[in-house]
């Protein structure tokens, strides 16, 4: 038997998955860390811990599936994308990591959009820039740590550091590269013209590669301390987010991956680059050569349910909380749900914004706000819909969802009414590292393509189609539309005094 690792280093563990050639997952193991916030807006992890994880990770998996270390035969990499990894000339670390959700660089994006343009930045990149982004966290660098700056010799992504310590090379791939805002989206690659203008020394940038190119192989210093045998093809990999949708089958036109956890996350492949034209959705390359993808996030989403219960009915179940909401009206009676807890990004990338309920009357229950709160998550997702369809993607035919949202059939349908879509199921949920795994099949010769890869392993294990109440929906939605522009002063307001 031929077996697969997809290694996952997200921001609190990272994973290693152990995968058959026929795509059955026979363990896994997750390894924990912490990251520091040394400052107010500031998020820092050390580097070393991903790679002690690895270790960890990689040891436990092969002795609790008692599978050889020989039978093992490519390893695929994914992780939190956007971190800023520093090394010096000998591949030193120079100093914590800065993390895709430290928010300090504020400064250096306006620094940016003033240097280059902010259209001329969405032409070239598909994005706005973001504090969440590489880019403007190495501008931090150079204006605040100068004698940090004056040492660096390589800058890496979180995953291509576990990749360096595994084969000794650097390395990116172009979905993770994408993330970075250095990227000409369209072209694949490093774009000279923003290298240039922000003056950026393009040999401290990695080559990089597509999600099944091979990167590298298992070195024998890494050999010998995760237990597997040296010569182990590395593959590129992608981004968490990319190597989710390949383990979800989001590979395809028409095929979109819907993410229900704490945030939400709308994830729709396309066979050719599209840019939503004020940087709204992201667009980044996908882990799938030769494919692009564009992406909606949303920050509070099964959270603003999670806050609704810890808040008001801590000692009740979810299932019980939403049992008398499904005998509740579609549109809870008038009354609606903003969902923006912890600020929004898309299509509001505004910190400021603020949840509300409006139209509360006394007919209103308890069932009545856990439907609207449901429901106003749902619309906050159409929102990213919307914009992708304006944007010219192809119709969307299916959403594979997953989540913990998803587990609730109501939510599932209210999802496929407000979105117009059929809502499925599908057999994987090992997410990020199974994509990943499903790479390193691919890279190595197991299956001809991701695409092809993705039809033979992944399959639907339930529907949800479209009701009739769609039209109540869409004439709802406006009204939901209309909160945040009519609310945005306030919330200013209301953040000033808090």
């Amino acid at each position: 038997m031929t077996y697969f690792i997809g290694i996952d280093s997200s921001t609190t563990a990272t994973k290693a998955l152990l995968m058959t050639a026929d795509g059955a997952v026979v363990g896994a193991a997750s390894s924990s860390y912490n990251y520091e916030t040394p400052q107010p807006l500031w998020s820092e992890q050390r580097p070393e811990l991903w790679w002690d994880a690895t270790v960890s990770s990689i040891q436990q998996v092969l002795a609790e599936s008692g599978v050889a270390a020989t039978a093992v035969k490519g390893i695929g990499l994914t992780g939190q994308m956007h971190g800023l990894v520093l090394l010096d000339k000998n591949g030193d670390v120079l100093r914590p990591a800065i993390l895709w959700n430290d928010q300090r660089t504020g400064a250096e994006c306006d620094e940016m959009r003033t240097k280059v343009g902010k259209q001329r930045l969405i032409d070239i990149t598909g994005n706005d820039a973001l504090t969440g982004f590489t880019a403007p966290k190495i501008l931090w660098v150079k204006n605040n740590e100068p004698e940090i700056y004056a040492q660096i010799d390589q800058i890496l992504l979180p995953k291509d550091y576990v990749r360096f310590k595994l084969t000794g090379g650097y390395a990116t791939d172009k979905a993770g590269g994408a993330g970075t805002q250095l990227f000409d989206v369209r072209r694949r690659d490093w774009s000279v013209e923003l290298l240039e203008a922000l003056e950026i020394n393009p040999d401290w940038l990695p080559k990089t590669f597509e999600g099944t190119a091979v990167t590298g192989t298992l070195n024998t210093a890494a050999a010998e301390t995760t237990g597997l045998p040296a010569g182990i093809p590395v593959v590129g990999g992608g981004g968490d987010q990319a190597a989710n949708a390949v383990g979800t089958g989001a590979v395809v036109d028409g095929i979109v991956a819907l993410s229900l956890g704490t945030s939400g996350v709308v994830f729709a492949s396309s066979d050719e680059p599209i840019v939503e034209e004020n940087g709204r959705l992201h667009a980044f390359c996908h882990a799938a050569p030769g494919k692009w993808h564009l992406m909606g996030v949303m920050l509070s989403a099964a959270g603003s349910l999670r806050w609704f219960h810890d808040t008001l009915a801590p000692d009740t179940s979810y299932d019980d909380l939403l049992a008398p909401a499904a005998a509740v009206p579609p549109g809870s009676e008038g009354l609606l749900f903003l969902p923006y807890l912890t600020g929004e990004r898309t299509p509001h990338p505004d910190p400021l914004a603020r949840g509300a309920f409006v139209g509360l009357t006394v007919r209103h229950t308890q069932a009545h706000m856990a439907r609207a709160v449901i429901e106003g998550v749902a619309f906050g997702l159409r929102d990213s819909f919307e914009l992708m369809k304006n944007a010219g993607l192809p119709p969307i035919t299916q959403i594979r969802a997953s989540g913990g949202g998803t587990k609730s059939a109501l939510w599932r349908q209210i999802l496929a009414d407000v979105l117009q879509a059929e809502i499925v199921t599908i057999n994987t949920a090992e997410g990020a590292a199974y994509g990943a795994a499903i790479l390193a099949a691919v890279g190595t010769g197991v299956f001809e393509s991701v695409e092809a890869a993705c039809e033979q392993l992944i399959h639907v294990t339930g529907r949800t189609k479209v009701s009739g109440d769609t039209a109540v929906y869409d004439q709802i939605y406006p009204l939901y539309r209309q909160l945040y522009p009519a609310l945005k002063p306030t919330f200013n307001a209301a953040a000033k005094l808090a």
